[in-house]
């Protein structure tokens, strides 16, 4: 079978390859950047990735790191022994624990638009979800449901908030005499 055009031609230098960004790009993939802040302080460059996460006290293969009964068909059942290894970095573990433990913060937040739309779709109709649909300010033609829903997120994200605006809508305004 003959060879094809391309494979007989000699090479011939790209020009418009950059070296330097080729070069940054498989840096990348071969050492990937490694997320947790303690793991990578951690980190041994010179050793295997099995044998770091055993000095942390981390698992590599979970299969191997938690003792599994074998059933067996005539006689006890014996139970596997997990490997008993030395933690060598026991302050990895400690600041995991640490940082788990932390409540997570709700970033969830609303746009500011969305939070008067909802205030004031509240101010004029109240719990009434059919008036606000037919409302002139619904630009975006939202139906009762999706009112709800935003009115519902607006109370989860934004509870201190919700809770002035309803105690300012409920206190008597003062008359003038």
């Amino acid at each position: 079978m003959p060879k094809t055009k391309q494979s007989s031609r000699r090479k011939k230098f790209d020009y418009t390859q950059d070296r330097k960004k080729l070069l940054k790009k498989f840096i990348k993939k071969s050492n990937p950047r490694i997320e947790n802040r303690q793991i990578r302080h951690a980190w041994d460059e010179r050793k295997s990735t099995a044998k770091n996460l055993q000095e942390m006290g981390l698992a590599f293969d979970p299969n191997r790191s938690l003792p599994i009964k074998k059933p067996r068909l005539l006689g006890d059942d014996k139970e596997t022994k997990a490997p008993v290894n030395i933690v060598i970095k026991p302050y990895v573990l400690d600041q995991l624990h640490e940082e788990a433990g932390r409540p997570e913060k709700d970033t969830k937040t609303l746009s500011s638009d969305l939070i008067e739309y909802a205030q004031y779709m509240i101010r004029e109709h109240g719990d009434d979800f059919k008036a606000m649909a037919r409302d002139e300010k619904n630009y975006y033609q939202d139906t009762p449901k999706q009112i709800k829903r935003k009115i519902n997120e607006y109370k989860r994200c934004h509870s201190q908030h919700y809770d002035a605006f309803i105690s300012s809508l409920a206190a008597p305004k003062p008359t003038d005499q």
